[in-house]
């Protein structure tokens, strides 16, 4: 007999993400993701001046809080050809790597750990033991017997009030837990140490962004004057300040994240052979130290790796109409050419048509559209984006402080190279690409440092730019490498309009649905062959869906700046 587990919504995420996994026993035979948002982004940008995108497209999410915004100016300035001063690429440089530390540190402690960790277990830890623990794999100095046993009092206090707060609705003492309470006690610590971190650390986007969540941009630079002498502008204590929250990246990253995980997965080592998905693995490469077009200078590369096959790295053109194209078999949109016509984002069209049941229903028709996500493929093909992707490419591309790090990894948690392609994996890889970029922010920050005092402090190209002396069609991509994956946003500029805007995003590309040859999205080709402890208790599936950290309000949406109806959706 079979029957479909359907978790909805998943939970810890950004936005509203339906799975639906349809049962043999006690394994999932296939599994389904659906978006349940209308999106309708790009809806709102056509016919608005192209450097005023930003603004509204990085409002696509509330979380990633900048990386549209850095999309959007690309995809003008790629249009326009217009070049930005080394010290705005190393100003965004700074800012986008922030983002990652920040995103994924508060990810793994906040919205992923509690997969792995069981809160209540730590009530029974012995706070001796938890700090003999915790000494014993880091030197973090929080780590005395009497701080774990104040917040073993704190925990204790939050179970016997009956109030746990953000620890509510787990499913604490379920029999997929492995960790010794002592874990459990160092996790939860830690859980709570990043609360206070996190608050701190964006303040490097306030610095040069003037705000955050959603710091500002300028096509062809940074909003963020340079000048030593001046209180309005970036001067010699607003630089202090950036060197301080870099340093205080790097610690906790060493000290706590890192250490953490590699505790945690020890545990966990199982989950080195589920989860792993398509086995195709897609980057647009970031972190340039020239120009964007400049790839041969990017920190992450370009590429595609099929197969699992690292020997060989395929090369990506973002402008070529058979490469990357989306799809809508399964989704609730319309094309001009049909369901089982593949668009290239420049031609791309956003026309909804709901054809399903009227919400709440009890199971997706799997069969026909089930999603608000398109399904983007490249040269046909489904493909993984994120820290897993890049690890890989970084990998392949013989970066030497991944191999280090890779290989230091496998080693310490003893299991094989094809544990990469895993849940547990895709949980590392987050972990040893962010201590790669917080590394990193230091030689961005060095160089910037280096360009002022040499006398250069450009942040903005200055040219003259008008409207009247662009072309009267032009079209440009702007890329990104977000904590979440592979972003591009295409642009189409016609009479100085946006004439058509596509933007197509990480969890588009790791949470969409089948295609018209069927062919599952990461999500659901990653859930297949899972084993359910319980199927009302389904924590197997978060493990796998929050080890790609899904981000569906960036894969779908739709809003007005005034607030006023876009559209009716007649579902009766």
């Amino acid at each position: 007999m079979t029957e479909r587990v359907v978790v909805d919504p998943i939970t810890r995420i950004e936005g509203h993400l339906r799975i639906e996994a349809q049962m043999e026993g006690d394994k999932i035979a296939e599994a389904y993701s659906s978006g349940t948002m209308v999106r309708g982004i790009e809806i709102i940008l056509r016919g608005r001046d192209p450097r005023d995108a930003w603004a509204f497209a990085q409002r696509i999410c509330g979380v990633c809080t900048l990386v549209h915004g850095i999309a959007s100016v690309r995809a003008v300035e790629n249009a326009l050809n217009y070049q930005v001063p080394p010290n705005a690429q190393m100003i965004r440089n700074l800012m986008i790597a922030a983002q990652y530390v920040h995103d994924h540190v508060m990810h793994f402690y906040h919205l992923h750990a509690l997969d792995w960790v069981d809160v209540v277990s730590a009530l029974d830890a012995d706070p001796k033991a938890t700090s003999e623990l915790a000494q014993a794999i880091s030197s973090y100095p929080k780590s005395s017997p009497g701080y774990f046993a104040d917040v073993k009092t704190k925990l204790k206090g939050f179970v016997d009030g009956g109030q746990l707060g953000i620890f509510a609705n787990g499913y604490w003492g379920h029999p997929a837990y492995k960790l010794p309470a002592e874990a459990n006690l160092m996790a939860v610590a830690h859980y709570l140490e990043a609360l206070t971190w996190q608050r701190d650390v964006v303040q490097i986007h306030t610095i040069f962004g003037g705000k955050n969540p959603h710091p500002n941009f300028l096509v062809g630079g940074v909003p963020s004057p340079i000048d030593l002498n001046s209180d309005s502008a970036i001067n010699s204590r607003r630089l202090a300040e950036v060197q301080n929250i870099i340093s205080r990246m790097r610690a906790f990253v060493d000290q706590v994240y890192v250490p953490d995980t590699l505790a945690i997965a020890g545990f966990y080592k199982d989950w080195g052979a589920q989860g792993e998905g398509v086995g195709n693995f897609l980057t647009y490469g970031d972190f340039p130290e020239k120009g964007m077009d400049d790839p041969s200078t990017y920190l992450v590369p370009s590429g595609v790796i099929l197969n699992r096959n690292l020997d060989e790295v395929h090369e990506v053109d973002l402008h070529a109409d058979d490469q990357i194209q989306e799809f809508i078999a399964h989704s609730w949109y319309d094309y001009e050419k049909g369901d089982k016509a593949g668009l290239h984002p420049y031609a791309g069209e956003t026309a909804f048509n709901y054809t399903g049941p009227k919400p709440p229903f009890d199971q997706l028709d799997v069969g026909n559209a089930y999603s608000w996500l398109k399904s983007p493929r490249w040269r046909g093909l489904p493909m993984e984006v994120g820290p897993l992707a890049r690890v890989l490419m970084l990998y392949a591309k013989g970066h030497d402080q991944t191999r280090e790090l890779v290989d230091m990894t496998l080693s310490h948690l003893n299991v094989p190279p094809a544990a990469l392609f895993s849940t547990l994996g895709r949980t590392a890889a987050r972990t040893l690409e962010t201590k790669i970029f917080a590394d990193t922010m230091q030689t961005w920050f060095d160089n910037l440092v280096a360009n002022i005092k040499a006398g250069d402090t450009r942040t903005h190209n200055g040219a003259k730019w008008e409207p009247s002396t662009w072309p009267a069609t032009a079209r440009g991509v702007g890329i990104m490498e977000a904590p979440r994956g592979g972003l591009a946003h295409w642009i189409v500029i016609e009479n100085g309009r946006i004439a058509n805007y596509q933007a197509v995003v990480p969890s588009t590309w790791n949470a969409g649905p089948r295609d018209d040859k069927g062919q599952p999205g990461p999500y659901e080709a990653a859930l297949a062959g899972h084993t359910l402890h319980d199927p009302k208790q389904p924590i197997e599936i978060l493990r796998t869906i929050h080890s790609f950290d899904p981000c569906i309000a960036c894969a779908v949406h739709v809003n007005d700046p005034d607030g006023n109806e876009l559209i009716r959706v007649d579902v009766s």
